[in-house]
């Protein structure tokens, strides 16, 4: 194995001589007309677009708005780097040297859309995204003991994701869900805001749409046209939810659930269902307030007073998922997390009067998306394929510059920075043993690593920082130190038991923890350190040491 990485890095092995994605030569008009024939429906389009045909219509929007600004796209990235961007987008992982060394090898030119669609496949695809949603639901959480879902969300969504299960129906269990907390997934929403009425709307709108809606609940929103009634209207579509714990002589747990013979609400316990939701009245806040019927924002549709809890969180979740607004807060929240930046930004404040760029590219993912059936295996893969998602990374544009010219590095969240830990160092992923999570999160290193590496995905990236808790976590934590030994059973010690030519020890390090082979300089000055040092082994250590301490290492690029 040793000989086969050998030759790949000694004779031009970064990349095969063609590893660039097919584009057709598609012209602007025909973008728009495919955006348009995608909006009409099965009327307007015999077929549903094909991820390659929609990738080719976006990148040609894309390059049409942007040479409009007058900026110049940067270059595909090479293999190396397309390969570990892929893996660690899609599944939360890094690939192995082997996975590295034979995509290298691999002339063919359509490598990288079958890398895509094999990642998909994945099982760790759902697990990936399952807990990228669990981060989206429970950052906002109003109470910790919210995090009591997170297993079971956790668990369903993978399994959702990973059978493409069409994103307006997983929309709906979370906006209809009822049950045990610990049983039912998609009751996230519900609990994470404790059943409160004005919040669950909040959220819902935020998550689901796109929309801050949550701005015009004390006033008309400052920036967009929404007023202060249609946000209660939104509410009124869930005063009769609520939170009630479950408890056994053996287990204790919560249970979302609705009911139409409203309990009252008490000042303390914002919990309980009402009849019907009322708009409180701000010059006299210890009035009854004004009675909201349910009326969706965004069409005017409404339901009457008196409607039972089943039909009002149905309906709404019908009239949500059918708006186009539903197709673009998806989309561009997944263009964000895999190109960096999204056509609207932030990913969780769109509406019509907010700023938007490339407006027709994410209007052919945005349709496609729901010609395809909601598909997000189509939207992802309709995104990896595109040349937009294949440059190069570079850092943040200023604001004046044109977007999309390269792809932006994005922070690995917490699960997906320890699983290229466990990866790169060769270590197990850490057991539970059955127990229940309060009792695990003092012993589960991947739980208290996602604590100190925790960000919330709907932040702007520019606006998450490094901590030194995180800092001192990877630079001193006695798990990783010991599997990083090259004098104990670990993976470096095997490998330096295999060789002791300082090159391939390099070469190794490099391709487990960055995915690829040391650049020229880098071999240079490891080499001499290896050299230098009192003992190879020692030498070795603090290479691998410092790359999983790089910046490089903690981010995707």
């Amino acid at each position: 194995m040793l000989q086969s990485r050998r030759h790949v890095l000694r004779n031009g092995r970064r990349h095969a001589a063609s590893g660039r994605p097919w584009r057709g030569a598609v012209g602007l008009g025909i973008v728009t007309a495919m955006a348009t024939a995608l909006a009409a429906g099965p009327a307007g389009a015999a077929e549903p677009p094909a991820p390659r045909e929609a990738a080719a219509a976006v990148d040609a929007a894309i390059d049409a708005s942007m040479e409009a600004a007058g900026g110049a796209p940067a270059p595909a990235c090479d293999d190396a780097a397309f390969l570990r961007r892929a893996w660690l987008d899609l599944t939360g992982d890094i690939p192995t040297p082997e996975h590295v060394i034979a995509f290298a090898l691999d002339r063919s030119a359509e490598k990288r859309g079958a890398v895509i669609r094999a990642l998909l496949d994945d099982p760790h695809y759902g697990l990936n995204w399952a807990r990228y949603w669990r981060d989206v639901i429970l950052a906002r959480r109003i109470e910790d003991r919210a995090l009591a879902v997170a297993d079971a969300l956790e668990a369903d969504l993978s399994a959702w994701l990973n059978a493409d299960e069409p994103w307006d129906r997983i929309a709906a269990r979370f906006i209809t869900a009822e049950g045990d907390v610990r049983e039912e997934g998609a009751t996230a929403l519900a609990f994470a805001q404790d059943g409160r009425t004005e919040e669950f709307a909040a959220e819902t709108s935020r998550i689901f749409l796109g929309m801050q809606l949550q701005c015009a609940q004390c006033h008309d929103h400052p920036y967009d046209s929404w007023k202060r009634g249609q946000f209660h209207e939104l509410a009124a579509f869930f005063p009769r939810v609520g939170v009630r714990p479950v408890q056994t002589t053996t287990r204790r747990s919560f249970e979302v659930f609705a009911s139409d013979r409203p309990l009252g609400r008490r000042p303390n316990n914002e919990n309980r269902p009402q009849a019907e939701h009322r708009m409180p009245d701000l010059n006299d806040p210890a009035a009854p307030g004004t009675t909201m019927a349910p009326r969706f924002f965004l069409t005017g549709s409404r339901l009457p007073l008196g409607s039972r809890d089943a039909e009002r969180r149905a309906t709404l979740a019908d009239w949500l998922t059918e708006s186009p607004w539903f197709s673009r807060a998806v989309v561009n929240r997944l263009w964000s997390e895999l190109a960096g930046e999204g056509f609207y930004e932030p990913v969780d404040d769109l509406g019509p009067e907010r700023p938007l760029q490339a407006e027709e590219a994410l209007e052919i993912l945005a349709s496609g998306f729901a010609a395809n059936g909601f598909s997000l295996k189509w939207l992802m893969e309709t995104i990896c394929l595109t040349t937009a998602y294949q440059r190069e990374s570079r850092g943040r544009r200023l604001p004046d510059d044109p977007a999309f010219t390269a792809n932006v590095a994005q922070p690995l969240r917490g699960d997906q920075l320890f699983n290229a830990l466990l990866s790169t160092l060769d270590m197990p992923e850490p057991a539970d043993n059955g127990q229940p999570r309060a009792a695990r999160n003092a012993t589960n290193f991947r739980r208290r690593f996602g604590e100190t590496f925790f960000y919330d995905p709907s932040d702007p990236r520019e606006t998450v920082a490094a901590s030194i808790p995180q800092a001192l976590l990877l630079m001193n934590s006695p798990s990783l130190q010991q599997r990083i030994s090259g004098e104990r059973p670990t993976w470096l010690a095997s490998l330096l038991a295999e060789t002791d030519d300082p090159e391939q020890i390099i070469a190794e390090i490099y391709l487990r923890a960055l995915s690829r082979p040391p650049r020229d300089a880098e071999l240079a000055t490891a080499v001499a350190y290896l050299g230098e040092s009192p003992r190879l082994a020692e030498g070795a250590e603090d290479l691998c040491w410092a790359l999983i301490n790089s910046a490089e290492f903690r981010s995707r690029r």
